[in-house]
């Protein structure tokens, strides 16, 4: 049977930056539909990993780098996800990738959701934890790191869960030219809605605004080099 340590070996081969590892039980609170067993019936495990963002797409005065590299960081997780199912089967090992950057309407909670949420499966899985922005926050990399999440039917080892690092400043909150953030939740479509879609200047589809990003003190996490210069 193959474990822990090797699953990890295997992604930090395919080149994952992070990777952890969660029991189905750590997923009771998951909104309905949206439960790994859901998906995968007979899944025991939920591995989540990470690739991490150029920081300096931050800093460009447009957007059309930081919306290549969120376009095609998202393909290449969605490659390594489904790479990764195809070598655990070799060990046999029945696994499922969970689309990046795909979403689907929940009729019950009036949200889009993915299948199952990557950025609480990264929590669980205990790569980092969310933000009061709603972003992962993992110690490597602040939320400069793009997830992918496959569903295992083996029960492996749990990895510990991080500690909180966001401190609720309310840097993030304040920033939003749209108060998407005054209530706990995110207001998600007026989020969207602005952050995202064509930019008639230049006639090209971008993402336009990332200033929760941008202004969080966490944003490059707490053992990143770059934060030590």
């Amino acid at each position: 049977m193959i474990d822990n340590k090797q699953v990890k070996e295997i992604l930090f081969g395919l080149g994952a930056d992070l990777c952890g590892i969660a029991s189905i039980d750590r997923f009771h609170d998951a909104p309905k539909g949206y439960h790994p067993t859901d998906v995968l019936p007979t899944c025991k495990s939920i591995i989540s990993f990470g690739c991490r963002f150029p920081i300096a797409t931050l800093h460009c005065n447009s957007p059309v780098p930081y919306t290549k590299v969120r376009n095609s960081i998202t393909s290449k997780i969605d490659a390594m996800a489904l790479d990764f199912c195809i070598e655990m089967e070799k060990h046999q090992v029945a696994c499922i990738p969970i689309p990046t950057n795909e979403s689907q309407w929940d009729e019950n909670t009036k949200r889009w959701r993915s299948i199952i949420s990557q950025k609480h499966a990264a929590q669980a899985a205990g790569l980092g934890t969310i933000g009061r922005h709603s972003l992962l926050l993992t110690p490597e990399f602040g939320s400069m790191v793009w997830l992918g999440a496959v569903l295992c039917e083996q029960e492996l080892e749990c990895d510990e869960l991080k500690d909180p690092i966001c401190d609720n400043c309310n840097a993030c909150v304040n920033i939003c030219p749209l108060n998407a953030l005054e209530h706990s939740e995110l207001n998600q479509q007026a989020c969207w809605e602005y952050a995202f879609g064509e930019d008639n200047t230049i006639q090209s589809w971008v993402i336009s605004c990332h200033k929760c990003r941008d202004i969080c003190p966490y944003h490059l996490g707490t053992e990143n080099s770059l934060t030590k210069k």
